[in-house]
Order: C-alpha cells, then structure tokens, then sequence
C-alpha cells in the first residue's frame, strides 16, 4: 500500500532543480512534484550539486529566490510531495571516481538525496520517493531493489520505506510491467507510461527494419494503435498489482501574448487528460504550473474525492506481443515540415543543453532530452531507409545538412546577433549531425553531448 502522500496523485508536476522552477512546482497545486536530474537538467556539476542543496532546503523549509527584477518566491503552507528522478543507468559521473573510474550517474543522484534527505523526510512524515528512468528488464529494477535495500540498511531505517514509480519508456519494459512490478515489490509505488522515449526506444531497437518507419512525430499521438495497447496494457497491469498507472506529460506552456495558441493547446490539453482519467489512470503529468488546473479538473471529475482509481480493474483489455510492436499509423506521412520540425528543434535544444538548461521552452512546449532523442533519431531512420517526403524529395544526409543550414538562419534571424555570438549554436549543430547522421546509430545522444558541458 502507498504511504499517504503518494495515495493521491491526480497531478504531477515535473521539472529541474533550480530553486525557481522548484518553488513554483510545489506551489503548482499539484499533488507531487518530481524534481529532475535526468531529461530536465543539463548534468553540469553545479546543477548537480547546487540542485541537491536546493532539495534539502526546500524540504527544510528554508528555500527562497528573488528574480533580478525584484520578485521574491517562498513556499506556501501547503506544498506537492517530493520525488526526485535521478540519471538513468547508461550516464556517468564523471567529476566523481572510486578506484580511478567515474561513479554510475544513478547512485551520484540516488546516493546524495538519500543520504542528506531520508531521515528529514521521513521526520515530516514523507519519505524517500523516487521515479526511475529508461528501465530496459526486471533486472535493472532488480539492481534498483538491491540498491535500496543497501541503502536503508546502512542508516539504519525500514526496508521497504523508499518508493519508487518505474517509467515505463523503452519497448522491452513494456513487455515486463509484471515482472519490474515484482521485483521492486516491496519498493514499488507504480508505473508511468513516457511517451517521447518509448518512441525513441522503439526506432532505437528496430531501426534496421524498415516496417518499424514512423511518420511526423507529431503524427504518433496516444491514441494511434500501439499507443493505445501500451497504456492500456499498463494501468490493467498495474491495477492488477495494487500500483498506481501515471499517465503521460502534457508539455504544453502558455503563451502569454497570444490566447488563441492557448485556447487550442489547452482544449488538446483536456482532451488528453480526460482520455487518461477515463482509461483508469490514477494521475498524470504536466510541465507547467498553468496547466495544473486543466489536468486537475479531469481527474477530478472520475475520482470526486476518492485517492484514486486502483481499484477500477481492466478485465477486457487483452494486448498481444504483436499489438505493442505493430508500429503502423493510419494515413501517417513524412512531410518536408516535419523533417525541419526534428531538425530545428533538435539543433535547438541541444543548444540549451550546452549551456546549461536543460528542461528549454521551444515552440511553446518545454521539451527535455526525450524530445531532441527523438527528433534525431527519426532523422536517422529516415536516412537509414532513404524515406520519401510526401512532398516528393527522398530523405538523405544532403538534404538534411541543406535543412540544418536553413534552421541555422532562421534561428540566428529569430533571436539576433547579440544572443546568437554568446550561444552554441554551432557546437549544438555538430552533435546533432553526429548524432543523426552516422553510419551506427549512437545508443544515446547525451553521452556523445557530454563533452561539451563543465
């Protein structure tokens, strides 16, 4: 059974660790907020270490922040429950080594938190909670467990005292929801379905068959075929063992110029959330605090005032192998459009990475590590199987390099010469190309990135 605080958790807010974002979020009005040191942060060593101390001040109680205009930010009497997300399995960290070899990123985050925060949590009548990224088997949550339990023995508190929600965001853990559920069994507080990666996944691990060709990915919506058997799958799975089923992000971020972008985007908003809270979801995600009372209108209208839905079970969903993995979008297309949509913004949010931000608003959505994943590796698979645009032109590294060169004006057009001299503009369309345009496909592109951040 969840601890109290992680019974309700209609609405998730999420974001990185600098001591804005942080008061904000859990001033939202979300039930939790999940601090991220994962897709949301850029990993330079003073986001780390200054986004650890952030975390103990605020749950002290001691946290504030003045803008340079003058603004002052505390918290309120009533805050979301913390939970932190730290680095997935693949990262180091390099500015730490044991025995001459950089420390894993995961147990750097973990390790920091855990040890500074556990007993002050656990004093406020909270406790250790954790979501845990890019699981690919029942053996990394295994691992996960294993750490745990080392963990809680060492200062002496309660096994079984730290929760942690798995995102399910990689194809191969879609097909061990159970088994990632029981292993972390005496840990587990749920699973969360994470749309962006779990794309990515699937063209990371079929990228040399050419029936697993995605179209637009603004055309690979949750509602498309194996979309729908993976959250499906998920909250029959989850409700099945007593876990809460979390559903997706909504990016989103309002415009504040122009209302007509936020009266569409926000009914898409509803759409989305009203979708998940009627499929039995027990919460959802969102990026930011505007979007809160959207996203908690729509879970409170199926849950009224109960904590959530866990007992809704799913007897008539029935998902196969070949649902998950038949990756077919009705009337899907390339277009020209969204080939410069992968480019632009894969270019740009690499940039942002570089020079420290991690969690970067482009185009009105706040997109993270998963976005730029993906951007760049739709473009490798569409070089990879010579893809045509409906429009006519076969996709390859040429035309790619002519839309980067395109991209490259427009974005130094659209902020000016001043802030495009101080960026990294440059630096960001390399990595991109690397990324997308090698021979092999590099497994990730923040371990390629990660030479060019302090």
């Amino acid at each position: 059974k969840a601890p109290g605080d992680l019974q309700d958790r209609r609405v998730e807010i999420t974001g990185p660790t600098d001591r804005k974002m942080l008061i904000n979020a859990l001033n939202s009005g979300a039930r939790v907020f999940m601090a991220d040191f994962e897709d949301a942060n850029s990993p330079t060593w003073a986001n780390l270490v200054e986004g650890q101390v952030n975390l103990i001040d605020a749950i002290e109680r001691r946290i504030n922040f003045t803008s340079p205009e003058g603004k002052e930010y505390r918290l309120d009497e009533k805050v979301a429950t913390l939970l932190v997300r730290p680095r997935g399995w693949h990262l180091d960290e390099m500015h730490v080594e044991l025995e001459g070899k950089p420390v894993s990123g995961s147990l750097f985050d973990f390790g920091l938190y855990f040890f500074h925060n556990a007993k002050r949590l656990l004093q406020k009548d909270s406790g250790p909670y954790f979501y845990l990224p890019k699981l690919e088997s029942h053996l990394e949550a295994r691992l996960w467990n294993d750490v745990f339990n080392f963990a809680q023995d060492e200062l002496g508190i309660p096994r079984g005292t730290i929760r942690a929600t798995v995102l399910i965001e990689t194809i191969l853990a879609a097909f061990e929801m159970e088994e990632i559920l029981y292993e972390l069994r005496d840990h587990s507080s749920g699973l969360n379905a994470g749309r962006w990666d779990y794309i990515f996944s699937i063209i990371k691990k079929f990228r040399n068959r050419p029936e697993f060709v995605l179209p637009d990915r603004a055309q690979v919506t949750m509602t498309v075929p194996f979309m729908r058997a993976y959250t499906e799958l998920l909250v029959k799975t989850c409700h099945r063992r007593g876990a809460h089923a979390m559903g997706g992000m909504a990016a989103f971020i309002p415009s504040r110029r122009d209302p007509e972008v936020n009266r569409v985007a926000l009914a898409k908003v509803k759409e989305d959330k009203d979708r998940e809270a009627d499929d039995g979801f027990d919460g959802t995600w969102v990026a930011h605090p505007d979007l809160v009372p959207t996203a908690t209108e729509a879970f409170d209208r199926v849950l009224g005032d109960r904590p959530n839905q866990l007992e809704r079970q799913r007897p008539e969903v029935s998902v196969t192998a070949s649902q998950l993995t038949d990756v077919k979008v009705p009337g899907g297309t390339i277009t020209e459009n969204g080939l410069r949509m992968n480019v632009g913004v894969g270019i740009q949010y690499i940039e942002s990475w570089m020079r420290g931000t991690g969690a970067a608003a482009i185009n009105n959505l706040m997109e993270d590590v998963a976005t730029a994943e993906i951007s760049r590796s739709q473009v490798w698979q569409w070089v990879r199987h010579s893809s045509r645009l409906s429009e006519g032109p076969t996709v390859n590294a040429d035309l790619v390099r002519e839309i980067a060169d395109d991209e490259m004006s427009s974005l130094r057009e659209r902020y000016g010469e001043e802030v495009w001299s101080k960026g990294r503009f440059g630096e960001a369309r390399t990595v991109f190309e690397e990324v997308a345009l090698s021979k092999d496909f590099h497994p990730f592109l923040t371990e390629v990135a990660l030479k060019h951040i302090d």
